[in-house]
């Protein structure tokens, strides 16, 4: 996201409008270089550790992408656990994330501007013979509109923008005669009829060859896209149109931000995450600074800095007072319901919006930036990256981890917008947890479960578009950057496109539709820079005195909603019961909630949220009684503990989570399924056993492994080709008797993953791993110790992929005997063994799943019955839970709320 370092004003005063720039383009820019000779409280950083650590940078980026040229060039992106290239439609379908591949090189074209950042001129001039000899545009394949656009095209544009001003310096680039605003332009033409629909809102998809034609583009059939899917055009677009004179580019891009301006709930001045693309209906009405709404709000700011138009910086001031009155709860940021703007719209939050602090430093509100920031921090120190989602008391959502780089953009800018060096500090623990966590001999691999610390084999292209320039800027000294960052403005994809663009080719016609829908308040808008004596108080110690209270915000589990809580007791009435302190022993707490859903509006609106948190409540209840998933570690050589693999949990034997880990090495067993007395066992006595699925229960494996004297046991799926990526892992169960007799801790991988284990035996002999309930810190020590390895050594290590996040549920008893404790919504079978498995929603990418289990013919039970009576047994056993003695049963009180949300329902549709 964001803009770059800043302009040339002075800590006081409103400087003078450089003469390239409109007003337009100086008051965002200004801001951030003003800003940063205030001096604030944590220690200085000398120059020499700054320079040692934009070295580490140089190198991690050198690693990453040197190992993308060479093991997966001219793939889109690197797989750097098995050490190759994705390649769309030779790997396993991951849904809409594939959509950013079309056979483009993408992560070459992604990373153009980053060598020029990087000081890597002379591998940016190869890069750019390589894209101009290899990359074709024209592939059979569908694409995202949005991906595309802010990846190839703003990269084409990014690498035309660097490439011109290096052949300006007279050294590099000589050659250069804009073949890549050529390609660019042929692109920006390949995306346009994407835009033939009555609104002018953009399909979300598009055949690179073909179009939206049909049958052939396999596309042009979709009624809905994402506000910013729609709202994230203007930048690239307008700057194709700047640089070529081609003005249909900027008036599409135009015409599909105004129509969303339009469609704006006009009451609360916010908008929905998804629209209807021909008929403008809002299809999912909550609101919020992520997924996908956030970069609709940074290009209206940064079309205003780049382009000069005033009515972007007016639509992009309403939203924001919007924003900071309905979803700003410092320190969180919370979805609401686009219609009830004070009712939040769920209890947990999503990564993408840590980059809305480095938005707040472009806008000049610096102290929700610092309280947002630090609050991310904070749970960046639990759990070494920032996990997908997370909830209001900071407990993981959804755990992986793509390695995103929004939190370093907004870091950032906070640091260039303070100058404090505690930002610094920040940046060097990103730094030191990518290395120690993320990084694999062929590359950085994703977090799979940032709680087991397992990877998944993906690296993104975005990771070396966006995270190496932020992390290497925020260390580096002007002196270090081979041109003058102030001239140009980072896209939403951390491409460069410079500030002349304002005066441009100007020849699109501006046509001003804010003002003819809303009364604007023109004290809300700020024209010039801000005056940093606001900002910064006389006080040096400013910034840390914002983030001191929130130090141990995660530890203490921050209340949400706090300020709207301290204003509604200010004003002398009382707050709403919540879901998380309700007691259905007591008197006052029933009568409130006999008033919910009554005449009254806002009872009717704290009826509906105490229904949806207690809703929450009870699944979050019900993922805690499950078991977490595991961690499968090879600690030995080539790997030392390098690369991880999440393995599902056993419900029999010693808990990974109260008991030390199991260090070992692998054997496997004779017979290999494990079902009777191994005839092997000298080779398995004092190691793990590897054993097969199948044929007998999990606790006959177990028992008969742990008579023959092995410490542990990994058992591997027979399901040749199953995978974590594309379906759940297991929990095995027991065998409906007691287990107790079995001590050695048991965990589950799949056919993919454990293959690469039987792999590593075959290569290396010895193979030595960790079972525990989450990867451990590496042996600097054994990994010093590590002679330089061949390419096959490192392929070899690479494979141990560790691509889950999710629990399967695997034990071969009846479905009535069976207990499972899970979040209801979808699930289908994916077991074809004689045993009965579930999924664990907690840690799957979808947060909400159904619950089926297989019996022993493969028929599926449907699970409900189980988890009434389950808990109807929990209520008799709890007297402080005595819902039938006191209260009305919770499913009448939810189905009666059933009738109330089907009300606000209507409500909604009568509003549009």
């Amino acid at each position: 996201m964001s803009e770059a370092g800043g302009g040339r004003g002075s800590g006081s005063s409103v400087p003078q409008r450089a003469p390239w720039s409109l007003v337009a383009a100086t008051a965002a820019l200004c801001l951030v270089s003003a800003t940063s000779v205030w001096p604030v409280g944590a220690a200085p950083m000398s120059r020499e550790e700054k320079q040692k650590l934009g070295n580490q940078v140089l190198e991690m980026f050198d690693h990453a992408y040197g190992n993308y040229m060479e093991h997966a060039y001219p793939a889109d992106e690197l797989m750097p656990l098995t050490c190759r290239g994705r390649v769309r439609g030779q790997e396993p379908s991951r849904g809409d994330v594939d959509d950013a591949l079309g056979k483009f090189s993408l992560t070459l074209i992604d990373s153009l501007d980053t060598l020029v950042v990087l000081n890597k001129t002379k591998e940016f001039e190869d890069a750019v013979r390589k894209v101009l000899r290899d990359v074709n545009l024209d592939n059979d394949v569908v694409v995202s509109v949005f991906e595309t656009n802010i990846r190839v095209l703003g990269g084409l544009l990014g690498g035309h923008s660097l490439a011109i001003m290096l052949k300006e310096k007279g050294e590099y680039m000589q050659w250069y005669n804009d073949e890549l605003l050529q390609m660019a332009k042929q692109l920006g033409y390949k995306l346009l009829p994407a835009f033939n629909t009555t609104s002018g809102l953009p399909y979300p998809r598009i055949n690179l060859k073909f179009g939206i034609r049909k049958p052939e583009a396999r596309t042009g059939t979709e009624t809905d896209t994402c506000t910013a899917c729609a709202g994230t055009l203007i930048l690239e677009f307008a700057a194709l149109s700047r640089f070529t004179g081609a003005t249909i580019f900027e008036e599409y891009a135009r015409k599909a931000l105004d129509f969303l301006w339009e469609k704006r709930q006009r009451s609360s001045n916010l908008v929905g995450v998804t629209i209807n693309i021909h008929t403008g209906d809002w299809v999912r009405k909550d609101s919020g600074v992520g997924a996908g709404i956030d970069s609709y709000y940074e290009y209206l700011l940064k079309a205003y800095v780049l382009l000069g138009d005033d009515s972007f910086l007016e639509r992009f001031n309403t939203h924001y007072d919007a924003i900071m009155r309905y979803i700003s709860q410092p320190p969180l940021l919370l979805d609401v319901h686009i219609h009830k703007p004070m009712l939040n719209a769920r209890t947990w939050m999503d990564a993408l919006l840590a980059f809305f602090p480095g938005l707040q430093v472009l806008k000049g509100d610096i102290r929700p930036a610092i309280e947002t920031h630090e609050m991310l921090y904070q749970v960046i120190k639990k759990h070494n990256f920032l996990p997908e989602a997370f909830t209001t008391d900071f407990r993981v959502h959804w755990a992986q981890h793509p390695l995103r780089p929004e939190f370093a953009e907004s870091t950032y800018f906070l640091y260039k917008a303070t100058g404090d060096p505690y930002y610094l500090e920040v940046g060097k623990t990103l730094i030191e947890n990518l290395n120690k966590y993320a990084r694999v001999p062929c590359g950085f691999a994703a977090m799979k479960d940032v709680r087991t610390g397992s990877h998944e084999d993906r690296m993104d292209s975005f990771f070396l578009a966006e995270m190496f320039k932020y992390l290497y800027l925020l260390f580096a000294d002007k002196e270090d950057i081979i041109f003058d960052i102030e001239d140009y403005i980072f896209t939403t994809e951390a491409h460069l496109l410079p500030l002349w663009l304002s005066t441009t080719n100007q020849r699109v016609s501006k046509k001003n539709t804010t003002s003819e829908y809303t009364e604007l308040d023109d004290s809300n808008f700020d024209w010039t820079c801000p005056n940093t004596q606001i900002l910064f108080p006389n006080d040096p110690l400013y910034a840390q005195s914002i983030r001191e209270p929130l130090k141990n915000v995660v530890d203490k589990s921050c209340p949400r909603g706090i300020i709207r809580v301290e204003e509604s007791l200010r004003s002398g009435a009382k707050p709403p019961l919540r879901a998380r302190d309700f007691m259905a022993t007591n008197p006052e707490h029933l009568e409130i909630l006999k008033k919910m859903g009554a005449a009254s509006s806002i009872d009717a609106e704290d009826g509906l949220r105490f229904m949806q948190e207690m809703i929450e409540l009870s699944s979050q209840q019900q993922k805690e009684q499950q078991l977490p998933p595991r961690a499968v570690q090879i600690v030995s050589h080539p790997f030392f503990g390098r690369v991880v693999l999440t393995a599902g949990p056993a419900q029999f034997g010693p808990d990974l989570s109260k008991h030390k880990e199991t260090r070992g090495f692998v054997a496997s067993s004779k017979p290999y399924n494990g079902c009777s007395e191994l005839t092997n066992p000298e080779a398995v006595m004092g190691k793990i056993a590897l054993i097969q699925r199948g044929q007998c229960m999990f606790a006959e494996k177990a028992r008969n492994i742990q008579n023959a004297g092995a410490i542990g046991g990994i058992v591997i799926d027979d399901n040749e080709g199953s995978s974590s990526d594309t379906a759940p892992l297991f929990q095995m169960a027991g065998d409906g008797k007691d287990t107790d007799d079995i001590k050695i801790p048991m965990l589950f991988l799949f056919s993919k993953e454990g293959s690469i284990i039987l792999d590593a035996i075959r290569e290396y002999e010895e193979v030595e791993v960790l079972l525990s309930d989450k990867a451990k810190d590496r042996d600097p020590e054994m990994e010093n110790e590590e002679q330089p390895s061949s390419e096959n050594d490192s392929q070899s290590a690479e494979q141990i992929a560790s691509r889950s996040q999710e629990i399967d549920l695997v034990d071969q008893e009846s479905p009535e005997e069976s207990s499972v404790n899970s979040h209801p919504e979808s699930l289908s079978p994916v077991d074809t063994d004689s045993a009965a498995s579930v999924s664990s929603s907690e840690q799957d990418s979808n947060p909400v799943e159904n619950l089926e289990t297989t019996s022993l013919d493969g028929e599926c039970t449907d699970l409900d019955n189980q988890l009434q009576e389950q808990s109807e047994t929990e209520e008799d056993s709890n007297p402080n839970v005595s819902w039938g003695q006191k209260a009305q049963p919770i499913d009448s009180i939810l189905a009666d709320w059933n009738e109330d949300i089907e009300a606000f329902e209507m409500m909604d549709k009568d509003e549009l």
